[in-house]
């Protein structure tokens, strides 16, 4: 038996070809898995697929030598090309193929986001979660990948709880939002105002919304454009000749417009800071070039961040997230150790539970004649020692239960030693 992964990621394939491989449906995803778990050697199968990965996890059934688990790897390629009616030698190049340990650790780096293209974005826990949960509804898992799957859950959790790997932001709209916090306290009284649409500073302002803004503005040069963004977002939109006097009343603004000029000038925020009290005003300018003059940043109250800015937080928080995935991979691999302990018990149970029943049958048959030939013993006394026996028994079998479970390099000689001394191999022939 084996554990095989065969699959591709953005690290070993084009998006073309990625795109060619991936199941863009639950659907999709439902028949391939009912398809799969027909195919000899598959025993359980789960498909993870997402715009990143495309990965194939399975559990091989009565697969004990190379060249089968080889020809299970070779009915996973022809399945791909048939259901993609894709050539195989178009992505077999970009595939890797991870068995056992290496499975396994995959997996949980998968899971916990250290195989991301961003390290510590959480989405990837939940599609992993989803992806289990679709196996499970086809019933195409059981107890080698339904605790496979819970483990792996249970590392991100681990690495989610007991690292930062995810708490430093590590995009250019997440760390102007970061910015801004350390600002404003409670973001849910302020106002914001969108000037210009550009598609980093929406979806910085989408963010924002997420933190609890409600009053958002949005300018731009065509107003029309301005009020069809007011509309998405639930706001006012505000003709761009009114940008001053905006300024006034507002609290954060995200600047990304087309114009090759300053839109907001040092003497503009001058006017301006007098009529806001001198309340602080916290601007982004995400503009190539700036839309806001850095020497507006001298001004009492008025925080300025522009795209390098914003990069450098960026880069300095990519750099915090590689240290924390240090520790997380240690989660990984204590996991994956605890995990191969429990799937080497299981290989034990069968021979543990055949001792420990020729044990019992021996037990019961000694007291039998003890009670045939001793039949005037009082029920109280046959009581005791049956519970003795039992005692007996319980504490014989303790060091060859611990040592059969316990995982070692040589486990399969192990296991037919023990066959042998308990007599096990010449019952069953």
């Amino acid at each position: 038996m084996s554990l095989i992964v065969i699959g591709l990621n953005h690290k070993t394939a084009p998006v073309e070809i990625r795109e060619k491989i991936a199941f863009n449906s639950k659907e999709a995803i439902k028949e391939a898995l009912k398809e799969l778990i027909q195919r000899e050697g598959i025993g359980e199968v789960v498909i993870i697929s997402t715009c990143n990965r495309v990965e194939i996890y399975v559990y091989t059934a009565n697969v004990s030598d190379l060249k089968r688990e080889n020809q299970v790897e070779e009915t996973i390629k022809a399945f791909l090309s048939n259901f993609h009616n894709i050539e195989i030698g178009e992505f077999e190049n970009y595939l890797y193929v991870y068995k056992d340990t290496e499975a396994v650790e995959h997996l949980f780096k998968v899971a916990s986001s250290l195989d991301s293209m961003i390290v510590g974005e959480p989405q990837i826990t939940g599609q992993v979660k989803e992806s289990y949960e679709i196996a499970l509804s086809e019933r195409t898992t059981s107890l080698i990948l339904n605790y496979l799957m819970n483990r792996a859950l249970f590392t991100a959790k681990r690495v989610r709880n007991e690292t930062r790997i995810g708490k430093n932001p590590v995009s250019v709209s997440y760390a102007a939002v970061g910015l801004i916090k350390k600002v404003f306290d409670e973001l849910s009284k302020k106002s914001i105002l969108l000037v210009g649409a550009g598609e980093m500073a929406e979806l910085a302002l989408r963010h924002l919304i997420g933190s609890g803004i409600k009053n958002v503005y949005l300018t731009n040069r065509t107003f029309q454009r301005a009020e069809e963004i007011a509309k998405e977002f639930n706001g006012v939109a505000v003709p761009f000749g009114n940008l001053k006097e905006q300024l006034v009343k507002t609290d954060i603004v995200i600047c990304s417009t087309g114009a090759p000029h300053y839109v907001i000038t040092e003497q503009m925020l001058k006017e301006v800071m007098p009529l806001r009290k001198h309340k602080p005003i916290f601007f982004i300018d995400i503009s190539v070039p700036r839309n806001v003059d850095p020497a507006c940043n001298e001004l009492d109250n008025v925080y300025l961040y522009n795209i390098d800015d914003l990069q450098d937080v960026v880069d300095s928080n990519i750099l915090e997230r590689k240290k924390e995935a240090e520790k997380a991979l240690s989660i990984v691999q204590e996991e994956t150790e605890k995990f191969f302990q429990w799937l080497n018990s299981l290989e034990s149970v069968p021979v543990i539970v055949s001792i420990r029943n020729k044990a019992e049958q021996v037990r019961q048959e000694e007291i039998e004649k003890f009670k045939a030939k001793y039949k005037d013993l009082p029920p109280e006394l046959i009581n005791s020692i049956d519970y003795l026996t039992q005692s007996i028994i319980n504490k014989i079998m303790h060091s060859p239960t611990v040592a059969l479970k316990n995982n070692c390099e040589n486990k399969e000689i192990l296991i037919f030693s023990a066959r042998r001394l308990f007599g096990l191999d010449s019952e069953e022939e």
